[in-house]
């Protein structure tokens, strides 16, 4: 029997990645997995949009817990093959305080006792206040608890500490995770807590660990101090994976991807699998899969032997001790299958909104709705909607009719024009193109305001500044005079931007060629062909420049991050990161640099430009 843990960091994103993008359903990656029990964290997603492919797999129970505030955030889930185990009791969160519809009875909680915050001793936050209870930290859908009858596991997804002032957070739910674990022991039960605790338990675990900066003060960090006294020797919990490799280095299970740090395996270990003394024999082995991709996490995993022998002897059966029972029909009532969306009680909003009005059966979720999209992915709901909105009906353009366009379509290479810039285009040449196949009816037989037509069935208009590329490669014509009905003030703005941009072709086309010329510039007329070279020069890629450590072509990046820089690009050394790399003289000993990885250049690509600018017009 197997155990397995992954933080998936959304559940939209394994598609993208192999093998995960060859099945047609999400049994089949559960299936892959090769796992009995299976714990994902960070789903990143919600019960409505989950679809029930995903809620209801064929063959396994699955037990949900989302953030109760914020949608596509942290979330955790269980699955338990029903064909070789048998959840008994299931419960949401650590504290005892989520509850559903209604209460959990004395007989379906897993416990007799839960934390209390008055029992616990509580860090305070920036403010200086203690929390007097312990809903707030449960409301993050952080925590699921199932008891499987040999075993109580717990599925976590621990806070991650993103500022000093999220430190109290962190130290809280690590308090309350130690103290339900500690109650559950007190009543005779063997916990296995899995998941991401997003601590390094030792310097072994984090790839600059090693460093004679890091080994002195690792542990003076306060999760760090917590979570060395909660294991062995010094506490309780054991890690069941170090067990079976006490000195192996390299044992990450996370990387940074926005540096690449998986190519060198630059990371840290911060998932876990943590057992109570009474459940280490049961322990025949313990991995991480670092060849599995999908996540800047990799997944971790335990087997269990079949049978042990006690210290008097007797024979113990896992098959005996876990409980195994396909005839059930009532899984616990935390399990997706007992939601009333899946139950037939209940018809989601949803489904009215489809497409040609059809109501969705229960099996009509397809896999596919697990593709995402490059930024977000929108829920069914969303998708649904939205497959109305581009469905557009048969339209016949015009034909061209800027006169400098169709002089100098030998000078240039056609670009696609999207279809919302072709009909507004069209639209202010001929108003009437788009042709319908229903018979216009007469003006008398129906009457409505003038304006629906506008405001239904007009496209979207260009905005003032924007322009066709073909338009910087000739110089415009002279248009003969129209009514202020045809072209518009935002025309006249463009026309202006054209001009500007053409004159400033001509003035760099010029003084590549001719420097003495650039005085007769404004009246001169190039061929298309000087034009495109222009356009050409001053639209051509950036040149790299060289890192100073390795003189190697620097990689270019482009700032994500909200902020004043968002969309800005910028040049870095172009090695990968590994222990010991630059991070520049405030973060890193110079003693400790290893320059075999990254070194610290950085430029903004805007300066290599302009200096790139400067060289060719001195020379």
């Amino acid at each position: 029997m197997r155990i397995l843990s992954w933080n998936i960091n959304g559940i939209r994103t394994l598609p993208q990645y192999h093998p995960w993008n060859n099945f047609t359903s999400f049994q089949g990656i559960l299936q892959h997995l090769k796992a009995d029990i299976i714990c994902f964290q960070e789903m990143k997603s919600s019960r409505s949009s989950l679809s029930r492919c995903i809620a209801l797999p064929d063959d396994y129970e699955a037990f949900f817990s989302f953030p109760q505030n914020k949608g596509g955030y942290s979330g955790v889930a269980v699955y338990a093959d029903s064909r070789t185990i048998t959840p008994l009791r299931a419960e949401e969160g650590l504290s005892g305080i989520l509850q559903p519809k209604p209460p959990l009875t004395s007989d379906e909680r897993i416990s007799r006792s839960y934390p209390c915050a008055s029992e616990i001793e509580l860090l305070p936050d920036e403010h200086g206040s203690t929390p007097n209870d312990l809903a707030a930290l449960d409301a993050e859908g952080r925590a699921l608890i199932v008891d499987f009858g040999l075993l109580v596991l717990i599925n976590v997804y621990c806070p991650n500490e993103t500022s000093d002032a999220r430190l109290p957070f962190k130290m809280n739910f690590h308090i309350m995770l130690q103290e339900r674990v500690r109650k559950l022991m007190n009543e005779g039960r063997e916990v296995v807590v899995v998941g991401d605790i997003n601590i390094c338990a030792t310097p072994l675990d984090h790839c600059d660990g090693h460093l004679a900066s890091n080994v002195a003060t690792f542990h003076d960090h306060p999760a760090r101090a917590w979570f060395h006294r909660w294991l062995s020797p010094i506490g309780c919990m054991t890690d069941a994976v170090r067990t079976f490799w006490p000195g192996r280095k390299g044992m990450y299970t996370c990387w940074n991807m926005r540096i690449s740090a998986r190519e060198t395996n630059y990371g840290t270990r911060v998932d876990y699998i943590l057992v109570t003394p009474g459940m280490l024999p049961w322990i025949k082995h313990g991995d991480i899969q670092p060849s599995l991709k999908g996540s800047d996490h990799c997944p971790i995993y335990i087997d269990l032997h079949d049978e042990i022998t006690t210290d008097t002897g007797e024979k113990l059966f896992l098959h005996d001790v876990l409980p195994m029972d396909r005839n059930r029909s009532d899984p616990p009532r935390l399990a997706a299958r007992q939601w009333e969306e899946y139950s037939g009680k209940q018809t989601l909003l949803s489904t009215f909104f489809g497409k040609g009005n059809r109501l969705h059966t229960p099996n009509s979720s397809p896999f596919s709705s697990l593709s995402p999209t490059p930024d977000t992915q929108p829920s069914r709901e969303q998708s649904d909607a939205a497959q109305s909105d581009h469905t557009h009906p048969a339209i016949e353009l015009p034909p061209p009719t800027h006169p400098s366009l169709s002089s100098q379509k030998s000078a240039y290479t056609p670009t696609y024009t999207p279809m919302s810039q072709a009909l507004a285009s069209s639209s202010k040449l001929q108003p009437n193109f788009i042709s319908s196949s229903r018979p216009t009816p007469p003006a008398s037989s129906v009457k409505r305001k003038p304006s629906d037509d506008a405001t239904k069935k007009a496209p979207k208009k260009l905005k003032g500044g924007q322009s066709k590329l073909s338009s910087f490669f000739a110089q415009p014509s002279i248009t003969p005079p129209c009514s202020q009905e045809e072209f518009s003030s935002p025309d006249a703005d463009q026309q202006d931007y054209i001009d500007s941009d053409h004159q400033l072709a001509l003035e760099l086309s010029a003084s590549l060629g001719n420097p003495l010329s650039q005085g007769s510039l404004a009246s001169a007329t190039p061929s298309a062909s000087q034009s495109k070279a222009a356009w050409s020069q001053l639209m051509a890629p950036i040149q790299p420049p060289n890192c100073l450590i390795h003189s190697e072509p620097a990689k270019e990046f482009t700032v994500n991050k909200a902020g004043p820089n968002k969309g800005k690009t910028f040049f870095l050394c172009s090695r990968p990161v590994g222990p010991g790399y630059d991070k520049g003289k405030g973060e890193r000993l110079r003693e400790e640099v290893d320059h075999r990885y990254r070194c610290n250049f950085f430029k903004w690509s805007s300066d290599v430009r302009r200096e790139a600018k400067d060289k060719s017009f001195t020379s």
